[in-house]
């Protein structure tokens, strides 16, 4: 009898209007006359769900999870590919970006109009190796020519279509937005060249808005095709991704084009001399020593083998290889050309800014400068900040509120919300605390002399010291930075630091350093670190690992980014320069320390150890942004003070 009604259930539900009829006027008695009745109300049922069509959601400003979009076995996946403006392969046709969409099945069924988060990456289709083998060989001689650099053979292309990534699908398409991924030019499927930075990688992006807009061309074939149209949707866009995917939400945005109401960029690359190069000095990666542009490029080429040998010839070698600088590190018309800062104007998208301030991969400063410089235009603007390292998105409620806003047009009041969000050392990553701004506008840069101590730990204080001569670091590469940090006695490093903090204080802002400096050579590295002393030996990032910020710069570019030149072997030059952006509570029982030493071997180039680098003590300050100011900081080394 149990299965008598197992099958009349199913066969009801598969049969449906067809055995109405039959369930009409086949009225019987007892069990068989109560599984077809429960299957008459079960099949109506079912039909009233059907009609009752699935839309957006919305609860509290947010964008709620809706059952009909839920079911991944129920989206439409589809690829395209759309024709942007430029030829950057040179085969004499404009260039069509790979594309692929995941939507509701009801954008399709029903003719629901949707919203899109559009992710583009070079990285979708695959990567090259991550190995020395390939970076340059960073023992170079300051101010000489590199060895040649090995380059890849190729990448193998990985994927199936219609599915290029499935990244932000579960997390946006059930609250009722189109997930759409790109790869970006000389990529996958994408025709055209990979440039890192060049102004094809922000047209790309814009290309494929235009077509979700319905202003550019879409066609089922990379050359030919059936058109292809966006006709499920709503025109408004938001893009979003991590680090490179990050980069080129900024990039799109910088074109001003129409329809992209919002970006979310995480941990962006903003400018690839701020990457690859720092007040002048060749700087790599945190994690990538050797790693340089022409790196980057062949890393991500994973394009067609057929316009391979062009882009390569005119992008990598005539463009980087010629351009990039590897022997000076100067700021040129080839890194202007990459930095985004200077091409904010046309934008008009809101914006969220995400970065961690223990990110040396791609340092805060990528975010900070970029947050700095949009606060003069009149859109809406907010910055998440934590104590992590490289990538971490804002907090799902954050991000939720921005796009309900900007992309469904839900008037929830988040323009109104706190400009600044800062994870505080100890709080869960999706607890940060809000501020008026960053930085915090109670901080005020306080300066902090140092006083000679070499080969030991001299002072840092609040009150300049006259006359303390000059002390000397022995450049040696092989020595880390936090080997020198709790090195009790060494020649590789001057160290100054403060009194223990008797309170905790709070930094927020970009400290500055200034230093009057001499080599026995042409050449020579500068590395500063601002620590926390003692060394805790945490590794958990999100606490801190004792490094409070740092910097680097290049003493031959004293006076001018764009030109350097030689030292003269004992003769002094002051340098003043920023660190890296910070936000956090220094805590009671911490020495802050500063310290000056010559190459950083996880970030500078190695040349042969001995060289002499000579700071004038009295000469150097240290800028450190306190909220609260001087009182602040008087207050931090008193006994009994609140």
């Amino acid at each position: 009898m149990v299965h008598l009604l197992a099958y009349k259930l199913f066969s009801c539900t598969v049969g449906g209007a067809q055995r109405t009829q039959a369930l009409l006027l086949n009225v019987v008695s007892g069990a068989k006359a109560f599984a077809w009745t429960f299957c008459f109300f079960l099949m109506v049922a079912s039909l009233a769900i059907a009609e009752e069509k699935s839309i957006p959601i919305f609860k509290d400003g947010e964008a709620q999870v809706v059952k009909g979009f839920e079911d991944p076995a129920y989206w439409i996946r589809e690829d395209l590919w759309v024709e942007a403006e430029f030829d950057s392969d040179g085969d004499d046709r404009l260039d069509r970006m790979h594309v692929s969409v995941t939507r509701p099945r009801q954008t399709q069924t029903d003719g629901l109009r949707l919203p899109v988060v559009y992710v583009s990456s070079p990285y979708f289709a695959g990567t090259g190796v991550n190995s020395e083998e390939y970076f340059w060989n960073p023992k170079q001689e300051l101010g000489h020519e590199p060895d040649p650099r090995k380059a890849f053979a190729g990448i193998e292309r990985k994927g199936m279509r219609p599915i290029i990534s499935k990244s932000h699908q579960t997390k946006w398409i059930p609250r009722g937005y189109v997930v759409v991924h790109s790869s970006s030019p000389g990529t996958g499927l994408s025709q055209g060249c990979p440039t890192i930075g060049g102004d094809n990688e922000s047209l790309a992006p814009k290309a494929v808005i235009d077509w979700l807009c319905g202003r550019a061309k879409g066609f089922s074939l990379p050359q030919g095709g059936d058109p292809v149209f966006a006709d499920w949707s709503t025109g408004k866009v938001g893009m979003t991704g991590t680090s490179f995917n990050g980069t080129l939400s900024l990039a799109a945005a910088t074109t001003g084009v129409d329809g992209l109401e919002a970006i979310i960029p995480i941990a962006p690359n903003t400018s690839y001399y701020h990457y690859y190069r720092s007040n002048g000095l060749i700087r790599h990666p945190g994690g990538y020593v050797g790693e340089d542009i022409d790196y980057l490029y062949d890393y991500v080429h994973s394009g067609a083998e057929a316009r391979r040998e062009y882009c390569n010839c005119e992008v990598r070698d005539k463009e980087m290889l010629e351009k990039f600088d590897r022997v000076n590190g100067d700021y040129n018309d080839f890194w202007a050309g990459r930095d985004y800062l200077n091409d904010l104007e046309p934008l008009k998208a809101a914006v969220l800014m995400a970065h961690a301030f223990n990110d040396w991969n791609v340092v805060p400063e990528h975010s900070v400068r970029i947050y700095e410089a949009l606060k003069s235009k009149q859109i809406p603007l907010q910055a998440f900040f934590h104590q992590g390292g490289h990538g971490g998105p804002p907090p799902m409620k954050q991000m939720n509120r921005w796009f309900t806003r900007y992309l469904h047009g839900v008037e929830n009041g988040v323009e109104n919300d706190p400009k600044s969000w800062v994870v505080r050392e100890k709080d869960p990553q999706d607890r940060p605390t809000s501020y008026a701004d960053y930085p915090h506008p109670k901080a005020d840069l306080v300066s902090m002399f140092t006083k000679a101590g070499a080969p030991g730990a001299g002072e840092l204080g609040v009150t300049a010291v006259a006359d303390q001569g000059i002390e000397t670091v022995i450049d040696n590469y092989s020595f880390s930075g936090d080997s020198l940090a709790q090195a009790e006695s060494t020649d590789h490093r001057l160290l100054y630091v403060t009194p223990t903090l008797k309170h905790p204080l709070h930094l927020s802002g970009t400290p500055k350093i200034t230093v009057r400096v001499a080599s026995d050579r042409p050449a020579v590295n500068l590395s500063i670190w601002v620590v926390s002393l003692p060394w805790n030996g945490r590794k958990d990032a999100r606490i801190t690992d004792n490094i409070i910020t740092r910097g680097w710069a290049d003493p031959q570019n004293h006076q001018s980014l764009t030109s350097s030149e030689p030292l003269v072997p004992g003769e002094f030059y002051d340098l003043s320069f920023d660190l890296q952006p910070d936000d956090q509570v220094i805590p009671a029982g911490q020495q802050i320390g500063l310290m000056i030493f010559s190459s950083d071997k996880d970030f500078t180039l190695h040349p042969e150890p001995g060289s002499q680098l000579i700071v004038d003590v009295s000469s150097t300050r240290l800028e450190l942004p306190v909220v609260g100011g001087e009182s602040a900081v008087s207050n931090a080394f008193k006994t009994g003070a609140n």
